[in-house]
Formats: C-alpha cells, sequence, structure tokens
C-alpha cells in the first residue's frame, strides 16, 4: 500500500473509540467465503505488488446486497410517485428518456458516496464535522436535518393517504399520520434482529411496490411503441419544461446521500487492504445498480400508467396524489382487485417504507455532525419527533386537496434548496488525496461529477425562480426572499471556494517542501 495510504488509515482509524460510528462491530455483516484467508488475493504484505481485489463471487454479491435496496428507497418514495404521475398525465410518454437519463445521474452520485463511505470508514456527516469549520458543518446539519424533515412530511402524508384510501376513508389523515408515526418502533424491532432481517423487510416492501404498480402497468396497456420511443428520443417543449425539471429536481434526495455512505459501513471491511476496499467497491456497484435499475423500472410503470389514461385530457392538470386513485378507479373500473386498491398498496408500501430509511438518515446525520453517542431507541425517537410533530400540524391544516398540492410544491422547494449542501461536500471529500488516498476520484470523473452537479443544481435553481416569481407578490416578502437569497448563494461559494483554496495551499506547501529538501 502507498505511504499516503497507510498515513491515511492510521488517521482514520486512530481516533478516539467514543467518538460515534454508524454500526457497532458486533452489528456488521462479516464478509467471510472460502479462500479469503490467502493474503494473495487480499492485497496484504505477502501478495504480489499491485495485487487486485479477489476474484467475482456470487455468494460474496449476496452478503454484499442489501444498503443499495435500503437507498433505492428515497427514488420511490410519495414525492418521487407524485412527480412520476403528473410528467405521464401532462406529458405523456414523451419524459421517458429524462426519467432514465435522471436515474443514470442518481446512481452516479450514489456510487460516489459509496466510494467515500467504504475508501474512508467513516460517513459524511462524519467527515463533514471533521474537515470543515464547527460553524459551517452546524448550518450543513442544519440544512440536512431541514431536507430530512421537509421529505419526511410527504412520506408520512404519502402513507396516510394510502391509508385512507385502504380504509374507505374511515382513517382520516391526521389518523394515518398517527399510524404512520409507528413505524419507528417496527424499524427498531427489525434492527435488533440484525442488518439483514431489516434489510429483508425492505426487499419485501420493494417487491410489494413493484408487483402493484407492475399489476396497474398491465390493466392500464399502455402502448410498447410509444414506450420505448419515449425511451430512445429526447423531446422536450415549452408546455413540459415543468415536469422535466421536476423530473430531474426529485431524483437526488439530499438526506439519501448521507444515507448511503453510513449503509455502505454495516459491512465488515478490512481497510488496511487495498485489495478488500476495491472488492468491496465492486459488489456495492453493482448492486447499487440492480437497485436503481429495478426503481426505474417501478417509476417507469407509474409514469406510463398515468401518459395512458389521462395525457390530452381535461383533468391532466389536476391530478395529484391525492386524487389519483379516484382517477384511475374511474377510468379503469374495478376488474378482479379494483385498482384504487392495488394503488393505495403500493403508495402504502412506498411511505412506509421511504419513513423508515428516512429515520435511519436522521440517526446517522444528527450522530454524524454532532458526535452523539445515544441509544438506538432515543436517537430513533428525537428524530422521528422531528419530522411527526410538524407532519400533525400539516395534517390538521391541510386536510383538502387544494391545500396539500400547495404544501407539496413548498416542500419540493425545501429540498432543492438542500441539494448543494449535500453534493458539493461529497465531490470535495473524495476529490481529496488526504481522506481517500488511491481511491480519490480522476480528472475525467471529477470533471463528469462536477457538471451532474452543476446540471441538477441549475435546473433547482430554475425551479426556485419560477416558483417565487409566482409567489413573491408583496415587498417585504420579496426583501426577506432576497435575504436569505444572498446568504444561501454566499454558503454555496463558500462550500466551492473551499475546496479550491484547500489544493491551492496545499501545493504550495508541498513546493516548499521540495524546495526545502533540495536547499
Amino acid at each position: 500500500m502507498p505511504p499516503q495510504d497507510e498515513q491515511r488509515r492510521s488517521l482514520l482509524h486512530s481516533s478516539d473509540t467514543e467518538e460515534e460510528a454508524a454500526y457497532d462491530a458486533t452489528e456488521k455483516v462479516h464478509i467471510v467465503c472460502a479462500g479469503d484467508d490467502d493474503p494473495a488475493l487480499s492485497g496484504g504484505p505477502s501478495s504480489a505488488a499491485g495485487a487486485g481485489a479477489p476474484p467475482f463471487s456470487w455468494r460474496k454479491l449476496w452478503l454484499f446486497t442489501g444498503p443499495g435496496f435500503l437507498m433505492s428507497i428515497a427514488f420511490l418514495d410519495p414525492g418521487n410517485l407524485e412527480g412520476d404521475l403528473q410528467a405521464g398525465a401532462i406529458a405523456g410518454y414523451s419524459l421517458l428518456w429524462l426519467l432514465m437519463w435522471a436515474t443514470a445521474m442518481g446512481l452516479l452520485v450514489q456510487l460516489l458516496s459509496v466510494r467515500l463511505g467504504v475508501a474512508t470508514g467513516r460517513h459524511l456527516a462524519e467527515l463533514c464535522r471533521d474537515e470543515y469549520p464547527p460553524w459551517a458543518s452546524m448550518v450543513l446539519w442544519v440544512m440536512a436535518e431541514l431536507a430530512l424533515i421537509g421529505a419526511d412530511i410527504q412520506e408520512v402524508i404519502g402513507s396516510a393517504i394510502a391509508i385512507k384510501i385502504l380504509s374507505n376513508g374511515v382513517v382520516p389523515l391526521w389518523a394515518g399520520v398517527v399510524i404512520t408515526a409507528a413505524d419507528c418502533f417496527i424499524f427498531l424491532l427489525l434492527e435488533n434482529y440484525g442488518v439483514r432481517k431489516l434489510e429483508a423487510f425492505f426487499a419485501f416492501l420493494i417487491a410489494t411496490m413493484a408487483m402493484s404498480f407492475a399489476w396497474m402497468f398491465a390493466d392500464a396497456k399502455p402502448s410498447g411503441t410509444e414506450l420505448l420511443l419515449g425511451m430512445l428520443i429526447p423531446k422536450l417543449s415549452s408546455r413540459t419544461i415543468k415536469q422535466a425539471v421536476g423530473v430531474v429536481g426529485c431524483i437526488i434526495m439530499p438526506h439519501n446521500v448521507f444515507l448511503h455512505s453510513a449503509l455502505v459501513q454495516s459491512r465488515d471491511i478490512d481497510h488496511n487492504q487495498k485489495g478488500r476496499v476495491q472488492e468491496a467497491l465492486r459488489y456495492y456497484s453493482i448492486e447499487s445498480t440492480a437497485a436503481l435499475v429495478i426503481s426505474f423500472i417501478i417509476n417507469l410503470f407509474v409514469t406510463t400508467v398515468f401518459a395512458k389514461g389521462f395525457y390530452g385530457t381535461p383533468i391532466a392538470n389536476s391530478i395529484g396524489l391525492v386524487n389519483a386513485g379516484q382517477y384511475l378507479q374511474e377510468k379503469y373500473g374495478g376488474g378482479f382487485f379494483p385498482i384504487l386498491y392495488i394503488w393505495g398498496i403500493g403508495l402504502l408500501a412506498a411511505g412506509q417504507s421511504s419513513t423508515i430509511t428516512g429515520t435511519y438518515a436522521g440517526q446517522f446525520i444528527m450522530g454524524g455532525f454532532l458526535n452523539l453517542r445515544l441509544k438506538k431507541w432515543m436517537r430513533a425517537l428525537i428524530t422521528r419527533s422531528c419530522a411527526i410533530v410538524p407532519t400533525m400540524i400539516v395534517a390538521l391544516v391541510f386536510d383538502t386537496e387544494e391545500t396539500l398540492d400547495v404544501l407539496n410544491e413548498w416542500l419540493n422547494v425545501l429540498q432543492s434548496i438542500q441539494i448543494p449542501f449535500a453534493l458539493i461536500p461529497l465531490l470535495y471529500l473524495v476529490s481529496r488525496e488526504q481522506i481517500m488516498g488511491s481511491f480519490k476520484i480522476g480528472p475525467v470523473l471529477k470533471i463528469v461529477s462536477w457538471l451532474v452537479a452543476a446540471l441538477v443544481i441549475v435546473i433547482n435553481a430554475y425551479l426556485l425562480l419560477d416558483f417565487f416569481s409566482n409567489e413573491v407578490t408583496s415587498m417585504m416578502f420579496g426583501t426577506v426572499v432576497t435575504g436569505f437569497t444572498a446568504a444561501y448563494v454566499a454558503f454555496i461559494l463558500y462550500l466551492v471556494s473551499r475546496g479550491l483554496t484547500f489544493s491551492s495551499w496545499r501545493n504550495l506547501i508541498q513546493s516548499k517542501k521540495v524546495t526545502a529538501t533540495e536547499s
């Protein structure tokens, strides 16, 4: 292993044992297969120079499978489903190509998050706490918490809507929120049985979504030709620009970037052996890609069902998460099993799974930024309360279709605002040799990653400008928005410039060392 890697490992793993960690040693899944004790396969001291990762093993792929599917839940939450159905109803099949490429961009970001977590043995929130000044770290924490609360409100409301559908309206929205709030206890119960049991539960929920929306897809019988053309031929018009921006904007969830870098800590990897790190990165890349392919197919089902049923109809612009089930029922009828309930089951699985992963992400974010070593039930209770209390207020105040649509727009804006505060630190950290060692990203990947980040930020900036141009109608409100915007842009510029400043100082220090040595 190169000297800088040895130095980096010792710095990362000699920290105080009392520091917060994503998983205790007893909780991690131990990766063991036949031949693992062969040093030639480990990149260890007795192996040949430059020895790589061990050969591919299906058993090991199975052992590494899990974190990527938990991560993929964020691509299937109720907010994404609402974006899918609106894109299908308003734009038809024409934005399927964008959904595919947006998922690919999301995969790139998540693979960078995996790379950071596996190569360092720490997650994004922990590294932000160490790498940024205390004031900047606290700002990043507050922004991550706000993004998580906004996402959780959408997810809990989505679950509550599903419960209302499945109960034929007997259970009101506020009661559905209370029922959904109990999922943190399910989460705690499952977590006590081990990481693999929790991952199996999420696999069941994803399978439920896949079967529900596949059933809807089969009932709707969309045009296969139009579906393929929509995926292969890029089309964009001024009439569908808002839906296009929404498709890209909702793919990258800020809390999900933090979450994935922590989830990969659930496997016991020897970070002192370069081959083992390479091996983990390879298996996680395969697993994450498979998970997002499945999530893309599910999103594709939802978009095409609504494209087939409502594109070009007078009600296309009025369809939302609240009334989508009723419109589906009116369009496709009862059948063997009413499509209203199929939609409700899929929506419930999406809402429940995403709220539980939201609780999980909240634990990692709070623990990482604040270095809190709390018992799991306490951390889950705190993070769940942060979202459930405002969600309960929302359920009582916004209990009509119109007000829920307005709320959803504001929550989408909140998510869009937070994206740079997860993306920029991630790209900054994975580019640093002091953090990543030989696993830092290369020049080409760095350029592509920053271009993707810039594209996502610009797209979300367009959404914000469009939204506030319609909403800001008073001088006082406009002044407040302008002030917050100035502070927001200044902090983003600080995050971007910090990496450039660090690189400049590092090069200067290195050049001085070389000069001193030569003299």
